[in-house]
């Protein structure tokens, strides 16, 4: 989805409505147009950001993300995946490590496992499972493509 055109109709409209008014009032509301695209941008991001999250809260299964290329988001439906099984197929746990982390990514970690309603353990297993199988994250000069999720 293009936010662009949006963005550049917003602005159209803006300019028409100071047209009214005098060359100065013009002046300004040109200036200020220019200001607002990045904020407007922004915003039309949290507006889709809240609305996948409400289509989210009615879906019976999977999910609604909002992904960004470049600067155009979409929104992509994302089944739920079957749980993952443990690295060895059905093998139980037998292994355990001793993981040190910033403060600050503990307690990203811990707020991603109690948004999925899961332990952390089974949150970090689950991650390290789908690790190996999703696209990684690419950056070419000035252009970073990947996926947010909400």
């Amino acid at each position: 989805m293009q936010l662009q055109r949006f963005i550049d109709a917003l602005r159209a409209d803006l300019n028409a409505v100071a047209e009214l008014g005098d060359e100065a009032t013009a002046e300004a509301a040109g200036r200020l147009t220019l200001t607002l695209q990045a904020s407007v941008g922004l915003r039309l991001l949290d507006a889709l950001s809240e609305a996948a999250l409400e289509l989210n809260e009615k879906l019976p299964s999977g999910h609604v993300e909002v992904r960004l290329t470049g600067q155009d988001p979409q929104l992509i439906f994302v089944s739920d995946e079957p749980e993952a099984p443990a690295a060895g197929g059905d093998e139980a746990f037998t292994a355990r490590i001793t993981l040190r982390l910033p403060e600050a990514l503990k307690t990203s970690v811990e707020e991603a496992a109690a948004r999925e309603g899961v332990s952390v353990n089974t949150w970090i297993v689950r991650a390290l499972s789908r690790s190996g199988s999703a696209a990684p994250v690419t950056q070419s000069r000035n252009r970073l493509t990947g996926y947010a999720q909400s």
